[in-house]
């Protein structure tokens, strides 16, 4: 004859089952917290990307349309001097 079957603990078996329950919980936050991040990385990438585009595209615009005199007329470039622009400003006109 065969022995009987041990019963198991409910204790025990109350700690599996909240186990079980608390990895899955932990997997789920985890998984999402990780998509966030690729998320926001790949938003950071395209947001860095576009304003190297702008710069680079303000660069090749300053340097189109800076006369041939080498007079920058743009107020808000660090090389803008007023004087120069008035110089050639009364020179060509």
């Amino acid at each position: 004859m065969s022995a009987p079957a041990a019963a198991v603990n409910p204790i025990r078996n109350v700690a599996r089952w909240s186990a079980l329950a608390a990895g899955l919980v932990y997997g789920y936050v985890h998984h999402n917290t990780l998509t966030a991040l690729e998320h926001n990385r790949a938003e950071q990438k395209k947001i860095e990307h576009r304003d190297h585009l702008i710069a680079q595209a303000k660069a090749e615009w300053i340097k189109m349309n800076t006369p041939t005199g080498g007079v920058v007329t743009d107020p808000e470039s660090p090389n803008f001097d007023l004087e120069k622009v008035l110089i050639h400003l009364s020179e060509t006109a």
